[in-house]
Parts: structure tokens; C-alpha cells; sequence
């Protein structure tokens, strides 16, 4: 009887275990809407077990009337995350108003934050925030976009333009240096094809290899 005990014990602490994993991961998600600006909509899903998903869409030709969707599974890493969830839980979750009252301020965009695990939900919409984990959280999320947005730029301008991509590549240094992109190892194929891409001019594929150096990826 008593050697059953622990067996038993240790049954239900696995049963436990095995619902937990089953469980749906925490996740923050942002959601932009700015019709004037490019890319017109998108969205971040960051879970905690580090996956992502962006979907953007836009027009990639200024002066084009084609509308462009771009999808993307990513891997977040770990120091990124763990910044996100922290940021959600100071701002509560979002459960309750994060946006201000004050009028007059310019409209940069409808954004909505949210927030969803086991336990609890959130979300909420706004133009201009004046809680510091909130304003934090959008520019990580907005710089979380810009950088998945070069992704974009780069795949198109390798298969249609392939001039285009050092000047695309210039100005990723240039917000590289003013610490305005994050997660640069969520583009890592696009970058990898550049600089394995014979027809892609020396200077160009050399810069694509410098901001993998200094994202820690080579």
C-alpha cells in the first residue's frame, strides 16, 4: 500500500503535466491601422513559447494601386519575449483603457494591443498612450514591423529589382545604428540569399553580411 503511494502520486503529477502542455500558450498581440501610411495594416502574435506571426498589407510600389499581403512565421527570441510579456503585464493586460483623453493630438494610427492565456483576456484600442509600458511596447512593436517590413522589401527587390537593394540595405545599417531594429535573425533567409547571390553586386551582399555579424547571427 504504501510503495503505491508514491507510484500514484507520480501519475497524477504526469496527468497534470500533460494537460498543462496542452494548454494554449500565453500570447501579446498588436495590431496597427493607418491607411497612410505603408504597410497600411499589420499584425504581431508573439506567444510565449517564443513563435511569431506577422501579416502586413500595403502597397510595396508607391503610386501602385496593387494591394500586397505579406505572411511570415518567425521565432522571437527569448530576451525579446520575455520584454513583451513584462511590458503586457505592467500595462494590466489591457483590460483596461490604455489610450488618452487628451484632445488634439495628432492621429498616428489606430493601435490595439491584447493580451490572452488560460486565465485572463484583454485588449485595447488607441491612438496615443501615456502609460510608459504601453508607449514601450509600441515601439518594440513598431520596430518588431519595420524590420520584418525590410524582410519584405528585400525578397521583392532580389526577384524584381536587384538595384534597389543596396539602398535598402544602407538604410538598415543607418536604423541598425540609432538601435531602431530588433530581431533582425527573423529575416536571416532573405539576408542568407543575398549574400549567396552571385548576381547581387559585392557592396550590397557585404552589408547584408555585416547586419547578421552584428545581430549575433554570424
Amino acid at each position: 500500500m504504501l510503495r503505491s503511494f508514491p507510484i500514484a502520486c507520480l501519475l497524477l503529477f504526469s496527468s497534470s503535466f500533460s494537460y498543462s502542455q496542452t494548454e494554449a500558450p500565453p500570447v501579446v498581440s498588436f495590431t496597427l491601422d493607418f491607411p497612410e501610411s505603408q504597410p497600411a495594416h499589420y499584425s504581431i502574435r508573439v506567444q510565449a513559447d517564443g513563435r511569431g506571426h506577422y501579416q502586413s498589407t500595403g502597397h510595396l510600389e508607391a503610386h501602385s494601386d496593387e494591394t500586397d499581403s505579406f505572411d511570415l512565421d518567425f521565432k522571437v527570441a527569448a530576451e525579446t519575449r520575455q520584454k513583451i510579456f513584462d511590458l503586457a503585464a505592467k500595462a494590466d493586460y489591457f483590460q483596461k483603457d490604455v489610450g488618452s483623453a487628451h484632445k488634439g493630438l495628432a492621429f498616428t494610427g489606430k493601435k490595439t494591443l491584447g493580451y490572452k492565456d488560460s486565465r485572463r483576456s484583454g485588449e485595447s484600442s488607441y491612438n496615443y498612450s501615456a502609460k510608459p509600458a504601453v508607449q514601450e511596447l509600441t515601439t518594440l512593436m513598431q520596430s518588431l514591423s519595420a524590420t520584418l517590413e525590410f524582410g519584405h522589401r528585400l525578397q521583392y527587390d532580389r526577384q524584381y529589382q536587384k538595384l534597389a537593394l543596396d539602398e535598402e540595405l544602407k538604410r538598415m545599417e543607418e536604423m541598425a545604428d540609432s538601435n531602431q531594429l530588433i530581431e533582425v535573425a527573423a529575416i536571416q533567409a532573405i539576408l542568407d540569399e543575398i549574400i549567396g547571390d552571385q548576381s547581387v553586386i559585392n557592396v550590397s551582399r557585404a552589408r547584408a553580411q555585416r547586419l547578421l555579424e552584428r545581430a549575433g547571427v554570424r
